[in-house]
């Protein structure tokens, strides 16, 4: 088979979830334990991290592979779901798998998926752990698909788990309520394995806490130690400059992170309490090390779409913050930028809760609705009747490269266009994967 007939293999076998939504969920480990087992447990052939979380898990996961690369370990990184290319999910010391061995590792296994009939993130998750077995890494960081205790990735027995936010989202199936939606993330927590959780949330502290005793697991609540504090807000800068606290003492300061969302520093916590762990299980990472992964995440893991600066003059920004906590953030950023007027391309996935999202967005702005090419997209039309509902207005634009570029002919210099809403839109921004524009830091 060809690369193009790999990938139609992969995504045609059964349903994939980030494209057609709950209809794809293939509940339970079954499915990849038999794929695992055929294959020699690939999945005992390296040390690990694992990450779940509503908000945030995919940027730790970048964090961590970054300061891990830094340190000179080999490292694995597997995230999902990529953006455009399908080798983006797994990276070793960022570099992308291969369509080459893609192609070759699904002829090999061919048979056996006919057999098993797996879904196709058991497929990856498969791959995942074959393929970081067989490049002897040092350590792989792990992302959790969905929720945590049935998800695929849930077969490896990690070094520390860390648990990122917790937040509404995919209620249909990791359940209605914090509570439920927490245990389903907890579910990652393994007996006698030391576990981090990057916030301290007390509708939820109570399962985790619960959780890690039964399965005499050390808990950490990383925001107890840990605090990163802005220095300067320049939230339109390509970087943000913090000082990083450790028991109520200054421990690191003017540390360059370029990520510059607000969030990321509710993720920090998280990520230098999994350092930590990693020390004192006799990784060798230095503070310079957590520098310089800060520092240069991007470059060294390829991470894209996280409050990425796309343009200037007007000023454009993407990010793939989609559910109520994402966007309030988003938005709440948003509000600190200088601008004349601010335009928001905008499309969602139709088997979400919108109207909460909705009510959020700034009613001042104009909006420009579109739908990304997936079927689990809503249709721009529908979006623009919902958002109306809401004092949202502005045209329907049809596709994503079409809504961002009305939006480019409508703001003048000294505007702001925001792109989001959703993953898959924020995957289908033309210059997404361009260097970020102009030289602006916050130094």
């Amino acid at each position: 088979m060809t690369y193009q007939q790999t990938l139609d293999f992969l995504y045609g076998q059964l349903p994939m979830f980030q494209r057609v939504g709950a209809a794809g969920f293939k509940d339970g480990l079954v499915g990849v334990q038999k794929l695992v087992a055929a294959m020699g447990h690939p999945e005992r052939g390296f040390r690990s991290v694992h990450v779940a979380g509503t908000n945030g898990k995919g940027s730790s996961s970048h964090l961590l592979a970054a300061i891990l690369q830094s340190a000179g370990y080999r490292t694995g990184l597997y995230t999902s779901p990529h953006l455009r290319e399908f080798t983006e999910r797994i990276r070793l010391n960022g570099r992308e798998l291969t369509p080459e061995y893609l192609v070759a590792w699904v002829a090999r296994w061919r048979g056996l998926f006919d057999e098993v009939q797996p879904s196709f993130f058991e497929m990856c998750v498969a791959l995942c752990y074959d393929y970081f077995a067989a490049e002897q890494v040092d350590v792989a960081v792990i992302e959790v698909g969905l929720g945590g205790r049935l998800d695929s990735t849930n077969i490896i027995t990690p070094l520390v788990s860390l648990i990122t936010n917790i937040s509404y989202d995919h209620q249909a199936i990791l359940g209605d309520t914090l509570p439920l939606i927490a245990a389903e993330k907890a579910g990652i927590i393994k007996p006698g394995v030391p576990a981090v959780v990057s916030q301290t949330q007390p509708e939820v502290q109570a399962v985790f806490e619960q959780t890690a005793a039964e399965r005499a697991a050390p808990l950490l609540f990383a925001a107890t130690r840990y605090r990163a504090e802005l220095l300067r807000d320049a939230p339109a800068a390509a970087s943000q400059y913090l000082r990083l606290w450790r028991d109520g003492a200054v421990w690191l300061d003017e540390v360059e992170l370029a990520l510059v969302g607000d969030y990321q520093r509710l993720n920090l916590p998280g990520v230098l309490a999994t350092v930590e762990e990693l020390r004192r299980q006799g990784f060798i990472i230095t503070d310079e090390h957590i520098r310089q992964g800060l520092r240069a995440v991007r470059e060294l893991t390829g991470l894209r779409g996280r409050w990425q600066i796309i343009g200037r003059q007007p000023l454009t920004i993407c990010d793939t913050g989609h559910n109520e906590a994402g966007i309030r953030l988003v938005v709440q950023q948003l509000g600190r930028l200088r601008y004349q007027r601010l335009h928001v391309v905008l499309g969602m996935v139709a088997d979400k809760d919108l109207g909460k999202v909705l009510a959020l967005l700034p009613t001042e702005a104009t909006y420009y609705f579109c739908a990304a090419n997936i079927p689990r997209a809503l249709p721009a039309a529908e979006l623009a009747a919902q958002a109306e509902a809401h004092g949202l207005r502005g045209p329907v634009c049809g596709s994503v490269a079409n809504a961002l570029a009305e939006a480019r002919r409508q703001a003048g210099p000294e505007d702001v266009i925001f792109v989001g809403g959703s993953t898959f839109v924020v995957a289908e921004v033309p210059d997404l994967y361009e260097a970020e524009t102009g030289p602006e830091t916050a130094a």
